[in-house]
């Protein structure tokens, strides 16, 4: 009885092409869209002001589902577009006011400590949380515009390519710095005043 071979598989994550690609890419490109649209959204929220006492949470909650979008793009391989050039989209939205915004709002918390690159480079430097948050809202605003002009391919392009060179590593750093501000928010009070507070929850 001649013998017989499984099938060869792969985990291996696959190219996406305006051909190939499909009813997946479309998905894929639909689904990412989404979650653009929902950090801008919350950014929106944050900058203007209106829930200052909520704006770290806000914000810690919105960078992670974005980084879950964006490593889902970086775990595809090099996602192919049909045209050699990317198409002109327009100019960029003009987010200086959010940015500008977003420093007045963390005021005294928007500088921090930061290494140029934790691979190459481990060399100290600094960075600013309302720059990250912009330059994250920027990338993704471009995208969009792809997107919403049915260039889907070329949506997912530019998050892909704009994650792995530059939002994607302030989304991480900014998301570090999120979590330890709302650490010390939560963790940092005064001894005293938490031993009042354990007072009084014990003798209402």
């Amino acid at each position: 009885m001649p013998e017989t071979s499984a099938p060869a598989t792969s985990t291996a994550p696959t190219t996406a092409t305006a051909t190939n690609g499909g009813a997946e890419v479309q998905a894929l490109a639909a689904e990412s869209a989404v979650e653009a649209r929902t950090y801008l959204a919350a950014v929106t929220e944050v900058a203007s002001g209106s829930s200052p006492d909520i704006a770290i949470p806000v914000l810690l909650l919105a960078t992670s589902q974005l980084l879950l979008m964006g490593s889902r793009l970086g775990a595809l391989q090099d996602i192919v577009l049909d045209e050699r050039f990317e198409a002109d989209p327009g100019p960029d939205v003009d987010l200086e006011p959010v940015r500008d915004s977003l420093a007045n709002l963390f005021e005294g918390l928007d500088d921090y400590a930061d290494v140029v690159d934790p691979v190459t480079r481990a060399e100290l430097t600094t960075g600013s949380l309302s720059n990250d948050v912009t330059e994250i809202c920027l990338a993704l605003s471009h995208g969009l515009r792809h997107y919403d002009a049915h260039r889907e391919v070329e949506a997912l392009w530019w998050w892909q390519f704009s994650y792995l060179s530059t939002w994607g590593e302030r989304a991480a750093a900014s998301l570090r710095v999120l979590q330890s501000i709302l650490g010390h928010l939560r963790l940092d009070a005064d001894d005293e005043l938490v031993a009042d507070a354990e007072f009084d929850a014990l003798h209402p």
